[in-house]
């Protein structure tokens, strides 16, 4: 496994490829990254036979880490759901006749440029774009799209660097925010500017779906809830979506038809859409399992493995994805309500006794700085529900989340 999302959930093929009998190497290029997470500590004494610092970006770095197995038939598979790596592991997997995605899908994938080209040219519906490679050409964009429009990197995750701008001076601090590096969150070169989208007014969900043999099963459609503006911070997933079936189903075809259009022919994927007035918008192709607790969603409501079952598909096995129940799931995020370095934290013991509720988890602790979020990097933890019916999961875990209070020591 080369590099992980920053979450249990991240963390979590470790242990599943360990449990189905797999001796499990983590190639990273900073051994400490994932130290933050409470269950890294015990994946690495119990799960992972060993740790191998090397250059995680760029696929000679990724071959030369995994070279001490490759050169027998000892490598089964390689595997990455971490954004920043998944077309380097792909280019990889493909040069050591590994199971994995076609390497240039995954490039147009990682890049949401180069996905709104290939899908424009596939006549996917998605919100008008500019790549604006400088200031004047950011502010012609805007002012061509209209106020408010959408901002963004083109190659980060988990909406970091996503907002929304309401005017050019706004446009215009946003694209210097974003310029002011030349690489990304994992040191890995940008795409020089940034691109400005229309602004797709309407309610976001994913679909999740994974690709074997040709053939894309969508496992069903997350609903999410939303920060305020001017930034998507994802607060909230319920699957299956309460939508109708009919709406549903278009999402589906949506996400399945430009799956289709990068060539995606192998994994999970994670296609966000927002449904508009003038329908359903691709907003954007992750081609990996959804991040946070979407992947422990599915599972609760279907009773599928997701997780387990995508790892077997890395290491040349037939998944099985076929549902064993129906039900559904909720997750619902726990922000901070102001800025500071945190007091204590309130209510976790509450939110246990909500009915429903499986999970709870809390990674801000006295001491530590949070700040209001403006991605998904700064949520303080989770609570995760199970129910019946979508209605019912979402207020057991959204009453669970309010009963969760982080006090601060208010500061800047």
């Amino acid at each position: 496994m080369v590099e992980a999302q920053l979450s249990t959930s991240g963390l979590a093929p470790l242990a599943i490829a360990h449990r189905l009998g797999f001796e499990v190497v983590f190639v990273t290029n900073e051994r400490d990254r994932y130290a933050g997470i409470s269950t890294y500590p015990g994946l690495l004494d119990v799960c992972v036979s060993q740790v191998v610092v090397g250059d995680t970006n760029s696929v000679d770095g990724i071959l030369a880490a995994v070279a001490p197995w490759s050169a027998s038939p000892r490598l089964a598979g390689l595997y990455t759901h971490c954004d920043y790596n998944l077309p380097l592991v792909a280019a990889a997997a493909r040069r050591l006749g590994l199971p994995g995605l076609d390497p240039r899908a995954a490039e147009i994938a990682r890049d949401k440029l180069t996905t709104r080209q290939v899908c424009a040219d596939a006549g996917i519906p998605a919100p008008a774009h500019v790549h604006a490679a400088t200031l004047e050409e950011a502010v012609a964009a805007g002012r061509q799209l209209g106020f408010p429009c959408v901002v963004k990197p083109m190659t980060e995750s988990a909406s970091t660097g996503v907002s929304k701008a309401m005017s050019e001076d706004d446009l215009a601090r946003r694209f210097s925010e974003l310029t002011a590096s030349a690489v990304d969150a994992r040191g890995q070169r940008r795409r020089p500017g940034v691109l400005v989208e229309e602004y797709a007014l309407g309610y976001e969900v994913s679909v999740e779906s994974v690709t074997f043999r040709g053939r894309t099963q969508v496992l069903g459609v997350t609903q999410k809830t939303l920060s305020g503006a001017p930034y998507f911070a994802e607060l909230g997933d319920t699957f299956p979506s309460p939508l109708p079936p009919a709406v549903t189903e278009q999402l589906g075809r949506t996400a399945v038809a430009a799956l289709e259009a990068i060539g995606f022919d192998f994994g999970a994927a994670h296609t966000e859409i927002k449904m508009t007035r003038d329908g359903p918008k691709l907003i954007e192709i992750n081609a990996r399992i959804g991040g946070a607790e979407v992947a422990d969603c599915v599972e609760l409501a279907t009773g599928i493995t997701y997780r387990e079952q995508v790892v077997r598909m890395h290491v040349g096995q037939v998944p099985d994805l076929v549902a064993t129940r129906s039900r559904a799931a909720a997750a619902r995020y726990v922000a901070a309500r102001q800025a500071g370095k945190v007091r204590t934290v309130h209510g976790v013991d509450l939110a246990h006794q909500v009915p429903g509720v499986v999970d709870v988890e809390i990674h801000a602790h006295p001491g530590d700085v949070v700040a209001l979020p403006t991605s998904n990097h700064e949520l303080c933890g989770h609570v995760l529900a199970s129910a019946d019916t979508p209605a019912e999961a979402a207020a057991q875990a959204e009453t669970a989340c309010s009963q969760i209070y982080i006090e601060v020591v208010e500061g800047p």
